[in-house]
């Protein structure tokens, strides 16, 4: 039989013989994506997921908020008006997303302009920005308020699953497997640390770990640089300890951890006040709205909002949250087990780690469970930059899912 030469399809994709396709990450690397959109059914399940844990959110960061928009700004709905703002805005953008084919970012030019943009604005952030605790992650345009940061974290997730798409074929030869992710994790975690943002330090590392792991990687490769990264961080942590210096509010922040109640006033105030609302709720919590602790423990609308969902509703009700995050995470590895290409299925997991790793450390810090890292409860903490960009990127897992090969 006579061997037929390539053809492409409309797909993209480049076969042989008139049946073997081409490997998809270098058909893939090569296509330049244009700007389009995909109209095939929604993932009803995941979206109706997302609908709840929003839904969900914005009543359990009402309750938790009522008393400090009344204290603040004589107003009890203040931070829910202004909460269902940014999620109007927030579901706009995730209905875009989810129409708009993830392809469009696996291209040169736009993940890397993506990522730098969003990079140099953080940096900018760290230097310039609005300084709250000492901690300078925000800055003014106009009348918002905005938190760069959130938004280099799904550029991270862009460039990292972008770059681990393009170079999968050459993953043998450790130069195009470790060097580039080693720079760029480097490069984000030093923004970072001078915005003195040590949850998002940890949050990227995650990430970028995780990818690094399913993306193919030779495993020997990946546990080698393991190895080295742990070597690195403890011969730098025994030099801060020898030579006195380092980040003292995170070794503060350590103490209060092991010992909560040492200073139940003043520097293990937040985490006190959070076991106590935990303790107060039993098993079916004192009633929606009915807390007590709200009217005491700081940011109990933002980082500590878990605590509020434990007194109110119980021992119950914070499973139901558990819960939810579970299937959020399940869910999510489906859809990037079942993606299309390599590029769809580290967008997908990396979106998905990325949340499951803050409900994770949100609910173990509002526990104790973890030193208080100042990480956000992902749909419920209050904050209109995060709402916004969280909906944005489960358009993002959307759009995936509707290109999912369906299998049966």
């Amino acid at each position: 039989m006579a061997i037929r030469g390539p053809r492409r399809e409309r797909d993209g994709s480049i076969v042989y013989n008139s049946h073997v396709p081409l490997k998809q990450p270098v058909a893939q690397a090569k296509r330049k994506h244009r700007f389009r959109f995909i109209l095939t059914e929604i993932d009803k399940p995941f979206f109706i997921l997302v609908m709840v844990l929003l839904v969900f959110g914005l009543l359990m960061m009402f309750s938790a908020s009522y008393a400090w928009g009344l204290s603040e700004y004589n107003d009890g709905y203040y931070y829910l008006v202004s909460q269902l703002k940014s999620a109007g805005l927030g579901l706009l953008l995730m209905f875009a997303t989810s129409y708009l084919d993830y392809h469009f970012f696996q291209n040169t030019k736009i993940a890397y302009i993506a990522f730098i943009a969003t990079y140099l604005l953080t940096f900018y952030t760290a230097l310039f920005g609005i300084d709250v605790a000492g901690a300078k992650r925000w800055i003014q345009i106009g009348p918002i308020s905005f938190q760069p940061s959130e938004l280099l974290k799904v550029t991270f997730i862009i460039i990292f699953a972008y770059i681990m798409s393009v170079n999968y074929p050459k993953f043998k030869d450790w130069k195009f497997c470790v060097i580039p992710f080693t720079v760029i994790m480097g490069a984000v975690a030093l923004v970072l640390v001078l915005q003195r943002h040590m949850s998002a330090v940890m949050l990227v590392g995650i990430m970028g770990v995780s990818m690094m792991f399913i993306s193919g990687m030779p495993k020997k490769t990946f546990w080698k640089f393991i190895g080295v990264c742990a070597v690195f961080g403890v011969l730098l942590l025994i030099y801060k300890m020898a030579s006195g210096s380092g980040f003292s509010y995170i070794s503060d922040r350590i103490q209060s951890w092991k010992n909560p109640e040492s200073d139940p006033s003043g520097k293990t105030f937040q985490t006190y006040e959070s076991l106590l609302s935990i303790g107060s709720g039993g098993w079916f919590g004192l009633g929606f709205g009915e807390s007590r602790q709200k009217y005491y423990l700081p940011e109990s609308q933002n980082d500590f909002v878990f605590a509020i969902i434990c007194e109110e509703l119980g021992f119950v009700g914070a499973m139901v949250v558990v819960l939810l995050f579970v299937l959020f995470i399940i869910e999510g590895f489906m859809i990037a087990s079942r993606s299309k290409d390599r590029f769809g299925m580290l967008l997908a997991a990396g979106i998905t780690i990325q949340i499951g790793s803050q409900a994770l450390f949100n609910i173990m810090v509002a526990c104790n469970a973890f030193p208080n890292t100042g990480i956000s409860l992902p749909f419920f903490s209050y904050g209109g930059t995060a709402l916004m960009i969280q909906l944005a990127e489960m358009g993002i897992m959307l759009n995936v899912s509707r290109q999912c090969i369906k299998k049966k």
